[in-house]
């Protein structure tokens, strides 16, 4: 693991924690050493945060992402609105924490990261109701996505996704036409339900939504009210 955090009691604090947990740990102070490193050593996740001086966690994080790195990267944010969440993001960070967070939510999330990069099996999909699944390919509601080269499309047109993007429709797919709720999207993607308050999925549902939709075409992500989302050609 790669931990980027200029503030000394803190990088400790973590390094210290993460490293009693089980992680083998190389702590830098600043972006321009946390670019260094990850290219000298690439790490299995990264743990940076956004606000450094010189080269902040957003550059690193666009950065990697121009190189086509895929390494899974949490995001350590004092900033608390949606917008600067949002930036994180679109930066393509995978997941964020806000500060002061307690340690064992970071412990949480970064094993749902890591879940995720070597996920299990899904186990038998729900009688979707357009799905065509193999072993490396799935199809429904007109999106077909490729699973080992974990690229997608809609209607011939390539979908540019983060993996946590990835992650989402890959579920929505497999349950196309299925309505999924909170809990479940949460369990199955971030492994850690993060409460009603939590904007986390609204959020990278609006971001999935907005790559997917074009011009003329139906909407395939559908809100129903109080319970979840389905995938669903109209």
């Amino acid at each position: 693991m790669l931990l980027a955090e200029d503030d000394r009691a803190i990088r400790h604090a973590l390094e210290r924690a993460l490293t009693l947990e089980g992680y083998a740990v190389t702590a830098v102070a600043d972006g321009v050493e946390a670019l260094a490193q990850a290219h000298r050593t690439p790490p299995d996740v990264l743990l940076l945060d956004v606000m450094m001086p010189g080269i902040d966690g957003l550059q690193v994080c666009r950065v990697l992402r121009a190189e086509g790195d895929r390494t899974p990267i949490l995001m350590l944010t004092a900033l608390v609105e949606t917008a600067d969440r949002i930036a994180g993001l679109d930066a393509g960070a995978d997941d964020y924490v806000v500060k002061p967070f307690d340690v064992e939510e970071v412990f949480a999330r970064l094993r749902a990261l890591l879940r995720r990069t070597n996920p299990a099996p899904m186990g038998e999909p729900g009688p979707a109701r357009d799905a065509q699944l193999s072993d490396r390919q799935i199809e429904g509601a007109g999106i077909r996505m490729d699973l080992q080269a974990r690229r997608a499309w809609r209607a011939g047109r390539e979908l540019e996704l983060t993996r946590t993007e990835f992650e989402l429709l890959e579920l929505l797919v497999r349950n196309a036409g299925i309505v999924l709720d909170h809990a479940t999207i949460y369990d199955r993607i971030w492994g850690y339900d993060f409460g009603p308050g939590s904007k986390n999925l609204a959020v990278y549902v609006g971001y999935l939504r907005r790559k997917l939709d074009a011009p003329g075409a139906p909407q395939l992500i559908h809100t129903v009210r109080g319970v979840g989302y389905v995938l669903r050609e109209e």
